[in-house]
């Protein structure tokens, strides 16, 4: 496994939807500023007010699950993307991939493939969500999945800077899987190597037990000339 969490290292991405640099009075405006300078502290109290007063703004959503990441409260993430999911229209594919993303970075990966997976299903060209489950398949031990989502995602960013590292993963896993498969029929032709040997051991003993019982009765043949006395015998 070290080989692949050292090829897995910064795999995971974040998205943000797309949004101006603007310096407004509203409280969503103020979130978005400090968001955007990377200042997670100062946006979360102006996001959190932003969403009380506009419950229906998806961006506030998407905004605030972030902020939570980055301050490392990915269970309060996870709570704001979940209700704001169904209701997310367009930027579904977003947040389902930023809900994926949380869940991956509690170790959930069954959770986290699930939401790639929505993420995907709403925008099939969308090429960070076919990476992260991959990695998502990869820690869960899904590898031969994992690796149709790698190669997917190369098909969609056939120039990715990661696609050095992708293909040694992909070159690695695929080799595990070849040792496994050697590993296999070697078991398997030992396995009928030993039932061979089994088999030809019976019919040498059962031969063997043969020949015995012919040999006796040879032997009890002999008695076969003598003749029964049929006298009487009297007591005075």
């Amino acid at each position: 496994m070290r080989n692949i969490d050292a090829l897995l290292a910064g795999a995971i991405l974040l998205v943000l939807a797309p949004a101006p640099f603007l310096s407004g009075q509203s409280s969503f405006e103020r979130g978005e500023e400090a968001l955007m300078r990377n200042n997670p502290e100062a946006a979360l109290p102006a996001l959190e007010e932003a969403l009380a007063e506009d419950p229906a703004n998806i961006k506030t959503y998407q905004y605030l699950g972030i902020v939570y990441l980055q301050l490392e409260r990915p269970e309060d993430a996870i709570a704001v993307y979940l209700k704001a999911l169904p209701r997310a229209g367009d930027e579904t594919y977003r947040l389902a991939f930023n809900l994926g993303n949380a869940y991956f970075g509690t170790g959930n990966y069954v959770q986290a493939i699930r939401y790639y997976g929505e993420s995907v299903t709403a925008n099939p060209s969308f090429a960070s969500a076919w990476l992260n489950r991959a990695n998502a398949r990869l820690r869960s031990g899904a590898l031969r999945e994992a690796l149709e989502d790698y190669r997917y995602y190369l098909t969609l960013e056939p120039r990715s800077a990661k696609r050095p590292r992708i293909e040694e993963l992909i070159a690695f896993v695929e080799a595990g899987f070849a040792e496994e498969e050697r590993q296999r029929i070697a078991r398997e032709e030992q396995a009928r190597a030993e039932e061979e040997q089994k088999r030809r051991l019976m019919e040498e003993v059962s031969a063997s037990l043969q020949a015995d019982a012919g040999e006796t009765q040879g032997l009890s043949a002999g008695s076969e000339g003598l003749l029964d006395y049929e006298g009487e015998f009297e007591l005075e």
